[in-house]
């Protein structure tokens, strides 16, 4: 039949289930046959197949009874066995995904025994992973009420179902997910393998083959798109409407590419699972395609299959006079890089397991045979420990953040600012399409705020929760990932809400992306503030939201004129999904990508010894309390405050040019306002940022907020134009505010800086709640925006209590105010002991610390708390930046005596 989708399913569905039986049966060969050995994950491969089995079955005996057929072309008397069969693959399908899910993972867990992080990881997915196909499966069993209405037709009057496409839709998320994540979680450890090139290359495609499964969910999510386009979303209800609703979604049709996809999306699954295991088939088969075009693979596998060891002995550090250094010193940057172990690994004999594992990812020759001590016995070195040899190898760690200089901070700086970027985009992307959401939806202005507030509720969470927690225990890197991962989360979650337009669905996706960037915002700002000369801190923090608010601006536009230009129905928004997905995925890669790069950290002790630096000014006691934390607690409640007036204006500066403007003001539209306003914002910041060359940043914050109140109650009082050209003048003052804010709020933290960070990134929740008193207000002006618009000046009025108080205050004037060079020098330079240099004296006499830990730093003496002026206020020199030097320490022999007369001196700059 020519208008019919049974025939291209029925052959799809069985071609590759019979491909991924044949992997199946070759792999329990190897297993059984070679390798002697069948484990967990092969167990679960085997259940996995089975369940596979009873889906592709009731696929293709759908086909056979209309499966492929618009609705109104499937027999009367086959409705009850087409229902059947469907109702059997919607049941099966979880399932099945959860073994092969969880098979993987089981895998994975061989490829390394001591990496912490990267067991929890897998652990946690797994969770997820069984947690979510089993409430899935649960929903599609219990679909209807009753159960049997899912197989009647037609369906009893009463009875009641959801929509299999809405189920479907809400799953898509989840699957991504975990197909991502799975694809991701083993690339550290198999692009850092000490292998032969060509087979580190086929290990890296086999395990990427995996990707193919998330692509394949996405083309079955499309096809479930064009049925929930053309039918479900006609109806504006995501459940069923009391009859069955595959019948009024003609579910026959679409469901049958569907069904199809979703028979490849498992069957390439369960190949990619199986081809890891018929390795040692393979290598029985066609030993040279395994160990390599020539036999000199074999002959250096012993040194390149494993961590070189006596790298650093064939080429130590050239300095003169030393021998044999130990490897706890002169010798340790090529091998102690790659953990905390000082000696070579043990001799012992790995598991069998571990010998399974090592032969696929290790071993370039033939399949392990039935006595394992023969296929090691092969080896000229003594056997390697597999559990450590599959750990991350961590390459040479960079500088310390607060030792780096400008010049050294500006790639790391340029990196992170890529994150700044990105949630600017994330926020313009989230503005326009709750809008349009609620346009669309006819959503009230409290389902607005709601959706507003679900969006910094997630910075009220996450922060304190996970951010905190992975700041303190893995520092900035790990913490950019989390952030970057549960924002790609919130963001594949728009996938559902944005087909079904449904009102929850939208509420999680805004709190979790909010939460993505609470996470990052936990350790971006942070880095900003930290990375390099602490003079500058709100100079860099300043120019990197300037590159936020710019991201925001250009998202905006591209989402208002391009994107949304012609979204008038629910339709039309699903197109949007789309572009999230991309982000989705250009976070992850982004994620990859920090993982791999070198980012700078910043240890507690190091946060201590740079605040011990001016320990004077720290220490100092204000009513009763130090001064950092009386200070700290200002800058926490003011950013509260703040953020929450801003979110006020932003929110409804549309609604205040509409009042203020009801005929329109010269052929622009409320929103064109919004976007000259943003980039005044953006302006403004860069204004800001060089402000703080010439002026000290709290005379900055002072003058802001005094600007900031009095042009708030002009917005209230003026009328017409003049009052729109005053909203759009509390852009420009608002931008530099929360930038100098955070930079202050850190200095002086020491070793509490990180909770500090996730505290100030906790500040930013305030602009979930103060909306709703704005819009209160209105209402009770009798809707009069401009008057509610006193809610505005009494926010900036609270907040302006921290910058009071760090100008009335002496002790807070001389901590937060900058001083020059403020940063750690740890360049070392070797001198002979006993011939003390011209620059050491001079140290000793200088060092006012006395810290005791032989890291000298710059003097501070009080002349450098200056009264006028900023950063540039006091000339500088050249001679301030420390020279590049050699970082190493002395090599000692091994009763603990000195092999040569060479000792350590810290230099001064």
């Amino acid at each position: 039949m020519a208008n019919s989708r049974a025939t291209p399913t029925l052959v799809v569905t069985i071609v590759v289930f019979v491909l991924a039986s044949v992997f199946v049966a070759l792999r329990f060969v190897s297993r059984v046959g070679v390798v002697r050995k069948v484990v967990s994950h092969d167990y679960l491969i085997l259940l996995a197949w089975a369940i596979d089995f009873g889906f592709v079955f009731a696929v293709c005996y759908g086909t056979t009874k209309g499966l492929g057929l618009h609705q109104h072309n499937v027999p009367s008397s086959s409705n009850t066995a087409l229902n059947t069969s469907e109702y059997v693959a919607n049941v099966l399908y979880n399932p099945v995904l959860m073994v092969l899910k969880t098979s993987i993972l089981i895998f994975y867990l061989f490829l390394s025994k001591t990496n912490k992080f990267f067991r929890w990881a897998i652990f946690a997915t797994i969770v997820i992973v069984n947690a979510a196909g089993t409430a899935l499966t649960m929903v599609n069993i219990f679909q209807c009420d009753p159960v049997s209405a899912a197989i009647r037709f037609p369906a009893d009057g009463d009875a009641k179902c959801f929509s299999i496409v809405t189920i479907y839709l809400s799953s898509a998320p989840v699957n991504l997910i975990t197909d991502i994540a799975i694809f991701f979680l083993p690339l550290p450890i198999l692009t850092q393998l000490r292998l032969p090139r060509k087979q580190k290359l086929i290990l890296i495609i086999t395990f990427s083959f995996g990707f193919f499964t998330a692509v394949v969910d996405v083309i079955r999510v499309a096809y479930l798109q064009s049925a929930a386009t053309s039918n479900a979303i006609e109806h504006m209800d995501g459940l069923g409407d009391g009859g069955n609703s595959k019948h009024h979604q003609d579910f026959s049709w679409y469901g049958a590419f569907t069904f199809m996809w979703s028979a490849v999306e498992i069957n390439v699954g369960i190949i990619c699972a199986c081809v890891p295991s018929l390795k040692p088939l393979a290598a029985r088969l066609l030993p040279r395609l395994i160990k390599g075009s020539t036999e000199s693979a074999s002959t250096q596998l012993g040194s390149a299959a494993r961590p070189n060891f006596p790298r650093a002995e064939t080429a130590p550090l050239a300095v003169p006079q030393i021998q044999n250094p130990p490897a706890s010193r002169m010798a340790p940057r090529a091998y102690t890089d790659l953990g905390p172990a000082t000696a070579p690994p043990p001799l012992n004999s790995p598991s069998q397991e571990q010998i399974e594992m090592s032969d696929f990812l290790v071993n370039s020759g033939p399949g392990p045979s039935e006595d394992t001590e023969s296929s090691t016995a092969t080896y000229p070195s003594p056997p390697l420990h597999v559990s450590t040899f599959f750990d991350f190898v961590n390459l040479k760690k960079p500088k310390s953040m607060l030792a780096m200089s400008n010049k050294e901070s500006i790639p790391p700086l340029a990196l992170t600012t890529i994150l700044f970027f990105l949630w600017g985009v994330g926020y313009g992307f989230l503005d326009i399409l709750n809008s349009q959401f609620g346009r669309i939806t006819g959503v009230s202005t409290w389902g607005s705020l709601g959706l507003h507030a679900a969006y910094y509720g997630g910075y009220l969470v996450s922060p304190l929760t996970v951010g905190r927690f992975i700041f303190k225990r893995w520092g900035f890197k790990s913490t950019f990932i989390a952030g970057l991962f549960i924002y790609s989360c919130g963001a594949l979650i728009f996938w559902p809400s944005a087909v079904l337009t449904s009102f929850p669905p939208f509420v999680v996706s805004n709190f979790i992306v909010g939460c993505g960037f609470g996470v990052l915002e936990t350790a971006a700002n942070p880095f900003i503030s930290l990375c390099g000369p602490q003079e500058n801190a709100e100079i860099r923090l300043n120019l990197s939201q300037a590159i936020q608010a710019t991201g925001s601006i250009l998202s905006a536009v591209l989402a208002e004129k391009v994107l949304f230009r012609s979204v008038t129905s629910a339709a039309s928004l699903v197109r949007f999904q789309w572009t999230y997905l991309a982000i989705a995925l250009f976070d992850l890669l982004l994620a990859a990508a920090f993982y791999y790069l070198p980012v700078p950290e910043a240890t507690d002790d190091d946060l201590q010894e740079l605040a011990d630096r001016r320990k004077d000014d720290v220490t100092a006691r204000v009513f009763g309390l130090p001064v950092v934390w009386v200070t700290f607690g200002l800058a926490a409640f003011s950013q509260f405050w703040y953020v929450a007036s801003q979110e006020v204006l932003i929110f409804s500066f549309t609604d205040y040019v509409q009042a203020q403007l009801p005929n329109g003001g010269g052929g622009l539209i409320p929103f064109d306002f919004l976007l000259v306003g943003r980039g005044l914002f953006a302006l403004g910041r860069f204004v800001t940022a060089i402000a703080n060359l010439f002026f000290k940043p709290r005379w900055i914050l002072l003058v802001l907020y005094i600007c900031l109140i009095v042009f708030a109650v002009l917005a209230k009082e003026l009328h017409g134009m003049s009052g729109v050209v005053i909203g759009l003048i509390l852009f420009f003052f608002e931008s530099g505010v929360f930038s100098i804010t955070f930079a202050i709020s850190l200095r002086g933290m020491g070793r509490h800086t990180k909770t500090a960070g996730a505290i100030m990134a906790t500040t930013i929740g305030g602009g979930a709640f103060y909306p709703f008193f704005q819009e209160i207000a209105r209402i009770h002006n009798h809707g009069s925006v401009p008057s509610s618009y006193v809610v505005l000046a009494v926010g900036y009025a609270v907040a302006a209590i921290f910058p009071l108080y760090l100008m009335l205050v002496p002790q807070a004037k001389k901590q937060v105010d900058p001083v020059l060079n403020d940063y750690l020098h740890r360049n070392r330079r070797l001198t002979l002991r006993g011939q003390p240099s011209r620059r050491k004296d001079r140290d000793v006499n200088n060092n006012e610390n006395g810290n005791g830990n032989g890291h000298s730093s710059p003097p501070n003496h009080k002349g450098d708390h200056y009264s006028l002026g900023g950063v540039l206020s006091r000339p500088r020199s050249l001679m301030d930046e420390p020279p590049s030097t050699v970082d190493f320490e002395p090599a000692r022999s091994a009763s603990g005596v000195s092999v040569h007369d060479l000792a350590y001196e810290h230099d001064h700059t």
